[in-house]
């Protein structure tokens, strides 16, 4: 079992780390906004600190699940930061969804530092990584991924190693450029079809029953046509954080992304709006109420 240290836990990292004190791992722990998240794993014999630098010299392993770039590099550097406390030969796994180039920076200064740095973003929900199941994109240093890989087996069904350094999250971010484009294009279809006077359920069964049809489809559909808005647990908020990483990814390697100004339009339409923490499935209204619906 290894000695983990586990920093930012939200949804999705309060139940990796559920996980992993499931698995009997020794756990520490550093809150980022919600207590709730912490108070959950010392509840379970888990160890708080104070500082990133604390848990880096507690810890074989040191994993980041946080919502920007700016968050990861804020906790990496600095006389307080994981670099400043890290063990020799430790690991440091950034499962958020960054920006490749900041991925690779931070490598290279983990490496200077003695240790290794992947990243392994997620892909699936919080209620994967309670059971294990979440899939893993992991890219960096092989022999340190290979090193930690049972502990990733732990998190995940579908762990993969991609690569180089930023491989993982470039992988990452074109799969969620994909995703929230098909979302928002679903959301839109619900909100013509309430225009047009035509019943959501009978346009998601039509949609459906062709080769359209795909998990994405069923999460918007769940809110559109149910009103759960929870089967995809992913905020507008971070929805456009990442359409907008990937068209800054595109940029920083002198392309233009056509296909992603759509939703980043709409996505930060919607969070000015106010409408940041409601879930990605919820931008039916949005649309619905630009038709006037």
């Amino acid at each position: 079992m290894a000695d983990i240290g586990f920093i930012g836990l939200g949804l999705m990292g309060s139940a990796m780390a559920q996980r992993l004190l499931d698995r009997g791992h020794a756990l520490t722990v550093l809150g980022n906004r919600s207590r709730a998240g912490v108070e959950a794993a010392t509840a379970r014999g888990a160890t708080e600190v104070g500082t990133a630098r604390e848990l880096a010299a507690a810890s074989d392993v040191v994993m980041l699940c946080m919502g920007t770039s700016e968050h990861v590099e804020a906790r990496m550097r600095g006389a307080d930061g994981v670099l400043a406390g890290l063990r020799p030969g430790a690991v440091v796994i950034d499962f958020g969804t960054s920006l490749p180039e900041s991925t690779r920076a931070l490598a290279a200064e983990t490496a200077e530092a003695g240790g290794a740095y992947l990243d392994a973003p997620l892909g699936r929900t919080p209620a994967h990584a309670a059971e294990g199941k979440l899939n893993i994109m992991g890219a960096g240093d092989r022999a340190a991924f290979d090193r930690v890989r049972p502990v990733l087996d732990d998190l995940g069904e579908n762990v993969f190693h991609l690569g180089d350094s930023g491989a993982g999250h470039t992988i990452k971010l074109v799969n969620n450029f994909f995703g929230m484009t098909v979302a928002n294009a679903m959301a839109e279809a619900f909100a013509t079809a309430d225009r047009a006077g035509v019943d959501r359920r009978q346009l998601f069964e039509v949609m459906g029953a062709g080769p359209l049809r795909s998990g994405m489809m069923e999460f918007v559909a769940a809110y559109a046509v149910e009103g759960d808005p929870d089967q995809l647990a992913f905020s507008i908020r971070n929805a456009a954080k990442d359409v907008g990483y990937y068209r800054r990814m595109c940029e920083a390697m002198g392309t233009e992304s056509l296909m992603s100004a759509c939703p980043a339009r709409a996505l930060d339409a919607a969070v000015d709006e106010g409408r940041g923490d409601d879930m990605v499935s919820q931008m039916v209204d949005f649309y619905a109420e630009r038709a006037d619906c």
